[in-house]
């Protein structure tokens, strides 16, 4: 009777080992799945955020570009970051958004490439 609870008990002992592995398994397995997710939803959120930050700035952008004070259509770069409040990268990034180009004479000039199409050269 002695050896028959003995081997109950060690069978329990392995069993419980067993299940132990197979519960912290499943835990680390649903810790990264849950800590993968959170940051995929985090970076959408952020780039939401930003894309509707970033709206007004656009809109500005094209404002300014279309202005008839500016009969050319070409405004110099830092007006156009000053007015929108974003450092040059950002300012460039948005303006290529919107669709404008910057000149080809070296300035530090921008407009919109509908207005300014590059001249084809044979």
């Amino acid at each position: 009777m002695e050896d028959l609870a003995q081997n109950i008990a060690r069978k329990v002992v392995e069993d419980t080992k067993y299940f132990t592995a197979i519960v912290g398994l499943i835990g680390v397995v649903v810790g990264a799945l849950l800590t993968i997710l959170g940051k995929i939803v985090t970076d959408c959120l952020t780039r939401r955020a930003e894309k509707k930050r970033d709206e007004p700035r656009r809109t500005l952008l094209k404002q300014m570009l279309k202005d008839k004070r500016f009969p050319d259509g070409w405004r110099r770069l830092e007006t156009l970051m000053h007015v929108i409040g974003a450092d040059g990268a950002t300012t460039k990034h948005l303006l290529l958004e919107i669709g404008a180009r910057g000149s080809e004479d070296g300035q530090d000039l921008w407009g919109l490439a509908e207005d300014h199409p590059f001249k084809e050269t044979r």
